[in-house]
């Protein structure tokens, strides 16, 4: 068969599901059976060719699965963030677009010391997407990260091992982690869970595959954050900045939590969307 039949066919069956990104996916899930760049493949389409009988029941399989809504990322081992890619798979949460934003505040906040060798902090690293870019992009900076999760941490050692090995990865509760740190960090950042606990994710990719651990953060979503909020404040020296993701309709909520708790300068940050996404406030 052709590819560009293949392709087609496979973009139609997943919009049919309701996967928004039918075509991309398409085009990631094919690129990724044949192990080429999506650039080759678009080559291989132009020049008319065909896919082998063996790579062809690959793939289906693979359509199969996403089109009953299993993560593009699972399937494919890897998921992109900013300028990395990084090993993702059951056990640990995918990390999104809109997340590269909190990364990029944290790097302009970096960029403003006028020191090299920052100390940063990521509580609830997951995969380990904020820490490692961070140590890709300012790679002066001092990395430490905690992830409570075991089946998290199959995929986080392996990101660390490949583009930060020297960084400090511990497993543990965010909550009493660093206590060897208090009152020497530059920099702390966390994507932590903030799902209310009775809400249902929209997307089934979420709800149906994303560990729950990473999700849910207690009533009112916001249980994690507090114990953020604590955590930094023990962590960090004065001075020093504080960067936190929410949903976009808990921006207010955050705000108050640290306002009433003494912090400053506290800004909530827009994603590329226009929606809140992230407040950072300074010790």
């Amino acid at each position: 068969m052709k590819l560009s039949a293949i392709l087609q066919d496979a973009s139609q069956r997943f919009a049919e599901v309701g996967i928004e990104s039918h075509q991309a996916d398409a085009e990631i899930l094919l690129a990724h059976v044949l192990d080429v760049s999506r650039g080759e493949l678009t080559s291989m389409i132009f020049m008319d060719a065909s896919i082998e009988s063996d790579k062809l029941r690959i793939f289906e399989e693979l359509l199969v699965k996403r089109a009953d809504r299993f993560p593009l990322q699972h399937l494919t081992g890897t998921a992109a963030f900013r300028k990395i890619e990084l090993a993702v798979g059951p056990g640990v949460f995918v990390p999104r677009f809109e997340t590269e934003v909190i990364v990029g505040k944290a790097l302009e906040f970096l960029a403003s010391l006028d020191f090299d060798t920052p100390v940063v902090v990521d509580l609830a690293t997951g995969s380990g997407a904020i820490a490692l870019s961070v140590a890709v992009e300012f790679p002066t900076a001092e990395i430490h990260a905690v992830e409570l999760s075991e089946q998290a941490l199959e995929y986080t050692k392996r990101n660390f091992q490949k583009y930060a090995a020297n960084a400090d990865l511990r497993q543990g509760d965010l909550s009493a982690a660093f206590p060897d740190l208090n009152g020497l960090v530059d920099v702390v950042i966390s994507n932590p869970p903030y799902i209310p606990d009775e809400m249902i994710p929209i997307y089934p990719e979420v709800q149906l595959h994303d560990p729950k651990l990473a999700l849910y953060g207690g009533a009112d979503g916001l249980d994690i954050v507090r114990n953020v909020e604590l955590t930094a404040k023990r962590l960090l020296k004065p001075g020093g900045s504080l960067f936190i993701e929410h949903a976009d309709m808990q921006g207010e909520a955050v705000r108050a939590i640290l306002l009433a708790t003494g912090w400053h300068e506290v800004k909530t940050h827009q994603d590329l969307a226009g929606r809140d996404r992230l407040v950072s406030a300074i010790r």
